[in-house]
């Protein structure tokens, strides 16, 4: 859900990177020693799967992993994000250094918020309730991020108002990808190394 370069006004620009410093700030405090590996491995995830995008307007389609992230790490969403989205502008132009604040902010943003509002997914008795929780919280992940790169746009010029909702219908089907994305691998950590979802509670 890249927004490329010269489209957004100034103080959106800065509202994203004021957001996204605080979000970095709280997740690098929150970044223990043995947090690391899985942190990695999840940031290098997210920077594969987002590569293969469909592009739309000033913005584009595809796999984030936020609410697998958002749900296993928290607030240090935030710095995975932004390495893997730096390495993207970096290597391939993908989106760009002016306007990662607010594109780390609308992927990483939503993985907080997604953390709080499931991590109770993560426990419980009843195996279909926990898989219908952890389906929802990997789709609302991609949902909120639409909404927030679509408010992005729409702030900055109301022209973006058609684009701004055809972001949000496109993203439908990776909604539902990520939501059974989500299930699949969180029942596999489950079975065979729960004490990754150890402290998530």
């Amino acid at each position: 859900m890249h927004i490329s370069e010269g489209i957004l006004s100034g103080p959106v620009l800065l509202g994203g990177w004021a957001l996204t410093a605080g979000g970095l700030t709280v997740g690098l405090k929150r970044l223990r020693e043995e947090e690391i590996p899985k942190a990695a491995v999840l940031a290098s995830a997210f920077f594969v799967a987002s590569l293969v995008h469909v592009p739309i307007g000033p913005s584009s389609a595809h796999m984030l992993l936020i609410g697998l992230t958002g749900i296993l790490l928290g607030w240090i969403c935030f710095p995975v994000m932004f390495v893997g989205l730096l390495l993207q502008a970096l290597l391939f132009q993908y989106g760009g250094l002016v306007v990662l604040g607010v594109n780390t902010m609308i992927m990483a943003l939503p993985g907080v918020m997604v953390f709080y509002l499931f991590k109770w997914a993560i426990f419980g008795s009843h195996m279909w309730v926990k898989r219908v929780a952890r389906f929802f919280l990997g789709a609302a992940g991609i949902f909120i991020s639409a909404i927030f790169c679509s408010l992005a746009l729409v702030i900055t010029k109301e022209g973006f108002l058609t684009i701004s909702k055809l972001i949000v219908l496109a993203h439908i089907p990776v909604m539902v990808l990520e939501g059974l994305l989500t299930v699949f691998v969180l029942g596999y950590i489950e079975r065979l190394r729960p004490e990754l979802l150890k402290g998530l509670g």
